[in-house]
């Protein structure tokens, strides 16, 4: 394959204007910036969003929705969490009323059966997989489930290969197994859940021979997993994006937890239900209110208590309705009705789904302020570009990862020349803008969501750094919860029950984008071990794994079309095309290809995928494109 020289992204050190859109970028003093953007957002006030970012503190989180909702008085704010686990979080909550994760990482280590559906979580999450290594060693019995066979089902006792999109299809066969074998926890289903005789219903026609026909998993190896899963004094159902990046993930999420309402594997400690995070702080975004539809603290806006205390605690007066996601800012900025957004270290003029239509509805922004570490092409279209610093290594504060753990970050090394606090850079503006919003530091930032978030209550600076990060719901400054979700669903007394869990009834629907004899291929996409998300924090950096972006084929499909390792191809979708090189991986199918979205500087992977969304949760359908593979011709030179 021909030597890569992929583009470095230098770090943002001062400010940067646009005069008018025809002119590049300059650099610009802080005041001129910081003006610039107050006079922007303040002549779309009514028409504004903000992206705030994953990979931030918890404290720049909570600023960012709070300057949207008090300083620009809307509840427009979302993140990259809507490109991923969005889903999750939607599903978890309608099943039991928290969007996290129901487990600890330790649990997974003293497990029987742990289950890997639609996760790579060696490539993807390589210190969560080292938990499940231990688990494995332990005795745990690991099944992946997932289109490709993976570098984690090479660890796994059985790989169940199904078709792209049949998640549900294959989830109703197993539960019509566990009915039919007799391994329902019956006792659990009566006492802690509802909707079990329709869910019942729901799943009768898949017998295993109609999934095997569907899903293309043979019926034994649906049968095991059923038995081993439901069999299993404990078990823990993990699960990444091959789960919720599809235009029904959080059907597909119902599903899974169906599984574990039925075996009552969840709300006990080694049983449980783990979406697995790609970023250091998805949960914590979330958590901090950096999403349109819940306050700080997972508290819903549509309740008038919590919306009172929060009135209260900022002096304000906010909206009666949830705001809009990140998919539906993107459709507005379509139709004019959004014409600002303020940008926290996200870069969705390459993470989005179909990128050429994300990046020319960026464009049509009256007003566009990006604040980031490096100069991304998000960047690029900006009006007004502002130097942060990164939060991992040069702000004090809080994140929160999969387990629902919140952890301290401390400054280590100082900023690059006028780099400056996220937190600062908001405050700042909001003064401009009219609000107040002084904060001694970032512990002040948590001692304030403390006293609004009761999940958060007991989790003082100095007990986080006591017990080295704590879970919540962590109510009290005394005693510690336990380490998993729901126990309540096994007390004995109905009212200490609270609500039962409800069986999600959802059915099987295909992918959107449909394979046909112009589009015969299914792609799909991941992440690889050596690379980050969008390339822009580690493309710069040499690793002797990286090879660069390619499409991955079969060697069926690559014998069918003619083509070797390293000779560049043409990729098309209904969208878009790119030009890649051809990678073989024997782990894929005849008719499967993958690619990733760490290199869209060289090959635009999300040119090919569709903006098939969610109804429920808004995230896109990644994983599901259809495209075609073309040889290109032979250039010759003639002397």
């Amino acid at each position: 394959m021909r030597k890569r020289q992929p583009k470095t992204y230098t770090r943002l050190t001062h400010p940067l204007v646009r005069d008018t859109r025809e002119e590049p970028l300059r650099p610009a003093s802080w005041e001129e910036a910081l003006e610039r953007t107050a006079r922007g957002l303040a002549r779309n006030r009514g028409a504004f969003g903000m992206f705030s970012c994953s990979r931030a503190t918890n404290e720049t989180n909570y600023v960012a929705q709070k300057f949207a909702r008090v300083v620009m008085g809307t509840h427009n704010v979302d993140s990259c969490n809507r490109t991923c686990h969005a889903p999750s979080v939607a599903g978890l909550s309608a099943a039991f009323g928290s969007g996290g994760g129901t487990s600890s990482y330790e649990e997974i280590e003293h497990t029987d059966v742990i289950v890997m559906w639609g996760s790579n979580a060696r490539f993807a999450h390589p210190i969560f997989f080292q938990h499940v290594l231990k688990g494995i060693r332990g005795g745990a019995r690991m099944y992946a489930v997932d289109p490709r066979r993976t570098s984690t089902a090479e660890w796994a006792e059985s790989w169940l290969g199904l078709n792209v999109g049949t998640d549900i299809a294959l989830a109703h066969a197993l539960g019509r197994e566990i009915i039919h074998a007799g391994l329902v926890n019956e006792a659990f289903v009566e006492r802690a859940t509802s909707g079990f005789e329709e869910y019942r219903a729901l799943v009768e026609p898949w017998t295993l021979s109609l999934a095997e026909k569907v899903t293309g998993v043979p019926a034994r190896a649906i049968r095991e997993l059923a038995h081993a899963y439901a069999r299993a004094e404990r078990a823990q159902l993990c699960w990444t994006l091959g789960i919720t990046e599809h235009h029904n993930g959080t059907d597909n999420v119902r599903a899974l937890i169906n599984l574990a309402l039925l075996t009552g594997h969840v709300g006990r400690y080694g049983s449980g239900l783990q979406p697995l995070r790609g970023q250091n702080n998805v949960q914590g975004g979330g958590d901090m209110g950096a999403i349109p539809n819940r306050l700080p603290g997972f508290q819903d806006i549509l309740d008038g208590d919590v919306r009172a205390k929060f009135e209260a605690a900022w002096n304000t007066v906010l909206p009666r309705h949830y705001g809009m996601t990140l998919t539906e800012m993107f459709e507005a900025m379509e139709d004019g009705s959004l014409r600002a957004v303020y940008c926290i270290g996200e870069n969705p003029a390459q993470s989005e789904a179909d990128s050429e239509q994300a990046i020319r509805r960026l464009r049509a922004l009256d007003f566009l302020v990006v604040q980031d570490i490096f100069l991304t092409r998000t960047a690029e279209l900006a009006d007004v570009v502002l130097p942060a610093t990164a939060g991992w290594a040069e702000t004090e504060g809080t994140t929160t990862n999969s387990e629902r753990r919140v952890q301290r970050v401390r400054r280590a090394v100082t900023p690059p020349g006028q780099a400056r606090e996220d937190i600062d850079i908001l405050c700042d503006l909001a003064a401009r803008l009219g609000h107040d919003f002084a904060y001694a530091g970032a512990e002040a930032v948590w001692d304030e969501l403390r006293a609004l978030s009761p999940d958060h209550h007991g989790m003082t600076y100095a007990r986080l750094e006591e017990h080295q990060g704590i879970q919540w719901p962590c109510p009290s400054t005394d005693r510690l919860e336990p380490s998993y979700l729901h126990g309540r669903l096994w007390e004995k007394d109905p009212a200490r029950r609270d609500r039962p869990a409800p069986f999600g009834i959802v059915r099987h629907d295909p992918p959107v984008d449909l394979t046909d004899e112009t589009y015969p291929i299914r792609l799909t996409t991941g992440r690889r071990l050596d690379s980050y998300n969008t390339g822009v924090q580690s493309g710069g950096y040499a690793s002797p794994l990286r090879r660069g972006e390619s499409v991955e084929l079969s060697p069926e499909d690559a014998e069918r079309y003619g083509v070797v390792v390293g000779e560049r191809v043409r990729v098309t979708s209904r969208r878009g095309s790119v030009e890649a090189p051809v990678w073989v991986d024997p782990a894929l199918r005849p008719g499967l290809a993958f690619m990733t979205f760490h290199f869209p500087d060289e090959v635009d992977t999300n040119r090919l995928t569709i903006e098939a969304n969610c109804p429920i949760a808004g995230t896109a359908e990644f994983k599901a494109s259809a495209i075609r593979i073309e040889k290109l011709p032979v250039v010759t030179y003639v002397r």
